[in-house]
């Protein structure tokens, strides 16, 4: 393999001195080699940007070694130290924009090593890089005029209209909605495996994991292996679940959350389990799928009160049938097994189209045995598809009976499309865990 274009060995670092001082990095050891993207994850406050600005040659290197772009940062002089910086891009939180200066102006600046290009090919470059992150219509604005999202962007421009060597990133989606913060990670990953740019992320993002050919994690100064790294990324909802060993636990602590909180614990513990399984290539974890299973349950029965529905259920389409997993009294009914194409569920899996009914017995795909042996009356009924992240159908979401008796109406299908898309990333997580028994 060719040598490292980052070659760290024994790293330490500290900062205050005598009875102030406190080390914040302790005995660094890792090596990132051209065109690589490592991501760093970690806690506030574990010393990501620390090490960030170690690599960049914006701070002096105390103990140990650090090579950067064949150059030893330990030790090396003002001078030289600026050679190596201009050899890389950096995204920081703070844009660092300068406000007298418009937009394209600001991202001038990141060619102002490149002294063989004309003032002409400079405004042309950091046009085409505005317009490829989306700001083609705000060139002329300055920073004061654009939005904190926006302001980030041109940072991100500046960054990369060099085509810098190595580009140094800190929280580089932080303030990005979903789509801008995907074109910008997408704009990183085409510069690393198309011109050989390595790339060290620092963030706590899990939707742009998937960028990653490594992920390590940072923790208490301490830099820890892959596996950990998974670990870490996971915490939050592991322990969340793991304080919650009975259903009626988590039952509780939904009950507390208004709408708002409910759908933002939903959206991150689908995307925890999208980047767990990005992370790990659906590593065999049994702790983790039965955690994630008592979360679904909870989740889908706390929707049905959401949405002023009496009992809500979820189905997994087999290769010609549907498999009841989460319902009301689930135990009781036992093993329920429907063929793809007929009943409600059936036609909807195969179909993969919504059906609202507002009178189930007057609906010939309706069977009623369900209730027969239950005594329970279904009246009205809101059964969804559930898409996995192929386009494909492989569980359907039922909704049965509005308490106010009235039927379901498109508001009711238009909220509980939009929450089954994040139930579905759970779902579609436990159905590939191996280990996972359907």
């Amino acid at each position: 393999m060719a040598s490292a274009v980052v070659d760290i060995a024994g790293l330490n670092h500290a900062f205050g001195i005598g009875n102030l001082r406190k080390q914040v990095l302790f005995d660094i050891d890792t090596q990132i080699h051209a065109g690589e993207i490592i991501i760093v994850t970690g806690p506030s406050g574990s010393g990501k940007t620390t090490l960030l600005t170690l690599v960049g040659a914006l701070r002096a290197a105390q103990d140990g070694s650090i090579k950067v772009l064949g150059k030893e940062l330990r030790g090396a002089k003002s001078a030289e130290l600026e050679q190596v910086r201009r050899r890389i891009g950096f995204i920081f939180q703070q844009h660092n924009l300068l406000g007298a200066l418009t937009a394209r102006q600001n991202v001038e600046l990141g060619l102002r090593v490149n002294q063989g290009h004309s003032r002409s090919a400079h405004r042309k470059s950091s046009e085409t890089m505005l317009e490829a992150v989306g700001l083609a219509e705000r060139m002329d604005y300055k920073p004061e005029q654009l939005s904190g999202g926006q302001r980030q962007r041109v940072a991100i421009a500046r960054a990369l209209v060099g085509r810098p060597d190595m580009l140094l990133a800190d929280e580089p989606t932080a303030s990005l909605d979903r789509k801008s913060g995907r074109e910008v990670v997408e704009r990183m990953r085409s510069l690393a495996k198309h011109e050989g740019t390595t790339i060290l992320l620092v963030t706590h993002d899990n939707r742009i994991l998937d960028i990653a050919d490594r992920i390590v994690h940072l923790e208490d100064g301490h830099l820890s292996t892959f596996t950990e790294s998974v670990i870490a990324n996971n915490e939050l909802m592991m322990g969340m679940l793991a304080k919650s060993r009975n259903k009626q636990d988590l039952d509780g602590l939904l009950e507390g959350l208004d709408e708002q909180g409910f759908e933002q614990m939903l959206h991150d513990m689908a995307e925890e389990s999208r980047g767990f399984l990005q992370a790990t290539s659906m590593a065999n974890d049994l702790a983790f799928s039965s955690m994630l299973e008592q979360g679904l349950t909870a989740f889908t029965h706390r929707l049905a009160r959401l949405l002023n529905a009496d009992r809500a259920s979820l189905f997994l389409v087999s290769k010609d049938h549907l498999t009841l997993k989460v319902a009301h009294d689930l135990e009781s009914l036992g093993t329920i097994r429907i063929p793809l194409g007929t009943g409600i569920a059936g036609t909807v899996a195969a179909t993969g189209e919504t059906i609202r009914i507002d009178d189930c017995y007057e609906d010939e795909r309706f069977n009623p045995e369900v209730d027969r042996a239950t005594g329970y009356r279904t009246r009205s009924m809101l059964c969804v598809p559930v898409h996995d992240t192929r386009g494909k159908v492989f569980a359907v979401a039922q909704l049965l009976n509005r308490l106010d008796g009235e039927p379901f109406d498109e508001q009711d299908e238009r909220r509980f499309a939009g929450f089954v898309a994040s139930l579905g990333v759970i779902f579609e997580t436990l159905e590939q865990l191996p280990g996972y028994q359907l």
